[in-house]
């Protein structure tokens, strides 16, 4: 039987990267052919649904019934993965649903693994939520930290906080998002354009003349190394 992986993308800090990071994984998994499902759970700024509506669905994280759609979805098709963007300020419904409904035991059950992107700005707060999050879940997630340069490049306050140590001693991986001209950035939101369309579109369409679409390729190329180390 396929396992089925489930990748929550928070970090919980409004402002870090996180829906910038499910766009990634999102253009990582069309190119590399790895069929995929998208649950967003920003009523007003969904990224999934704005950039890859083909994808994704809306899910209601205070709603059990939507929460629970996202483990049904992944039993219903089995080696598919489940990709879930997570709102800012989502951790205490999403973990009272995963304590009261006995996910990671349920995950266990069904050889399901549960991946939990923290995507992080180089400031206090986000080392602050990191160290929330392994003390409320433990060894039951598979973490994965990512060192969002887009939002920082300084990451001295991690290193030095004990809490990276401490998360890759409990399996994590660490990854880099580097960062982005911002021009470039612009012009793909501006379009509402997917990844794929930003590298492979005309200047008329995509607002990206040659040397931006070439940004875009060299900056997706660095991210999907990385993402190739945790094993999607």
């Amino acid at each position: 039987m396929a396992t089925t992986h489930i990748h929550f993308i928070g970090g919980e800090k409004g402002g870090v990267g996180k829906s910038l990071m499910a766009r990634v994984l999102a253009q990582y998994l069309i190119d590399k052919q790895l069929p995929f499902l998208g649950f967003d759970t920003d009523r007003s700024h969904g990224a999934l649904m704005r950039f890859y509506s083909g994808y994704a669905s809306p899910v209601t994280i205070d709603r059990v019934e939507s929460l629970d759609a996202i483990v049904e979805a992944a039993v219903d098709q089995p080696g598919r993965r489940i990709l879930v963007d997570l709102a800012a300020q989502t951790h205490d419904p999403l973990a009272t649903w995963m304590e009261e409904a006995g996910v990671l035991s349920l995950a266990d059950e069904l050889g399901m693994k549960l991946y939990y992107w923290h995507v992080m700005d180089s400031g206090k707060d986000s080392v602050d939520l990191l160290r929330r999050l392994l003390d409320r879940f433990g060894t039951g997630l598979d973490y994965v930290l990512v060192r969002n340069q887009v939002r920082g490049s300084d990451f001295t306050a991690l290193e030095q906080s004990g809490e990276q140590a401490r998360a890759i001693g409990m399996g994590a991986r660490v990854v880099s998002l580097k960062k982005l001209h911002e021009g470039a950035i612009q012009k793909i939101d501006n379009t509402s354009s997917s990844f794929w369309k930003a590298k492979t579109s005309e200047r008329d369409s995509s607002g990206l003349g040659l040397m931006d679409r070439q940004r875009v390729k060299m900056w997706l190329r660095d991210a999907y190394r990385e993402i190739d180390e945790v094993a999607v």
